[in-house]
């Protein structure tokens, strides 16, 4: 089994590109493969590799001056999910494109069960931080899911939602880092009570099995989605082309549309891993492997725009 790891620190570093010169070098000696951004506001990555390999990764982030609390989540997979390691320089570690969002005028943590105590006990709002392709595979029960593609649309979002500001608001996101910077917004806004779950999706599953959430996880590798509560298992999205349930993503295998879609292994095959009956008929349509129905296309994370590329995968 291999070990991946999802993180983040807003520690400033003052030199990015040196920075990211010396941790892409670790990165190569050591082997491991991920993505991992870096910015004047600080880290954020996923990564996997042996058991040996992300110990000595972790060690070596926290051995960083200012990095000695970086915080990882784990998880086990039988695979590598990446196809190699990209290291580089961003504007942001997380872009929300608006300066002067400072997380440490974030909102307040709930550590998971403390999270599930106040879902089940308080009268609350909740927000899905997160882009629509994300909360349609997985997400809390009444959860607000905004229909955006990108996290840089939240903001435009939060002016219009009629969100009452005297409600106690709870936010979470796949492992923890946008609602590091949605919180601040809210707040600036006029949110008093603004609550965010510490550490994101990824650590309440492993803390309180996922209780109250509704499907899967999806995370910024290969693997698309993880389980979060192993008591429910059941698929809450549809196969786009036989509207059964599923929970499975392929890209589109016309190389011309590339769409990221739900599918199912019956859909998949019906259309030969394409998203239509046009796309079915290009010229550019990669060949159809039935075994290897759901392996992803090694540039999906291309199609999504400018935003989805820049923003640190994984997630977080």
């Amino acid at each position: 089994m291999y070990q991946v790891i999802l993180y983040y620190n807003f520690q400033k570093i003052d030199e990015p590109d040196r920075f990211c010169k010396a941790h892409k070098k670790f990165c190569k000696e050591i082997g491991l493969k991920g993505r991992i951004y870096i910015s004047e506001e600080g880290l954020n990555g996923t990564a996997a590799g042996t058991e040996q390999q992300i110990e000595e990764y972790k060690n070596f982030v926290w051995s960083i001056p200012g990095f000695s609390d970086t915080a990882f989540k784990q998880d086990e997979c039988e695979y590598i999910p990446f196809p190699r390691l990209t290291c580089k320089v961003r504007e942001e570690i997380v872009s929300l494109h608006m300066d002067g969002v400072d997380p440490k005028n974030g909102g307040n943590y709930l550590e998971p069960k403390e999270w599930r105590r106040v879902i089940e006990e308080e009268d609350h709002v909740m927000i899905d931080v997160r882009n629509n392709y994300e909360s349609k595979v997985g997400h809390f029960e009444g959860a607000i899911k905004p229909d955006l593609e990108n996290f840089y649309d939240f903001p435009q979002w939060l002016d219009d939602a009629d969100i009452p500001k005297n409600k106690k608001v709870l936010m979470y996101c796949t492992g923890g880092i946008r609602c590091e910077k949605f919180s601040v917004l809210m707040k600036e806004k006029g949110w008093e009570d603004v609550n965010q779950l510490h550490g994101g999706i990824l650590r309440y599953g492993k803390q309180e099995g996922g209780k109250h959430f509704k499907g899967k996880c999806f995370v910024f590798d290969d693997r698309l989605v993880v389980p979060v509560n192993p008591q429910d298992l059941e698929p809450i999205a549809r196969c786009e082309i036989t509207g059964k349930p599923a929970d499975t993503y392929i890209n589109c295998a016309n190389m011309e549309c590339n769409k990221l879609f739900v599918c199912s292994e019956e859909g998949a095959h019906q259309m030969e891993g394409c998203c239509s009956e046009e796309c079915k008929e290009s010229e550019y349509k990669r060949p159809f492997d039935p075994e290897n129905a759901f392996k992803p296309f090694r540039k999906w994370y291309n199609y999504f725009g400018e935003d989805f590329k820049e923003r640190p995968v994984g997630c977080a």
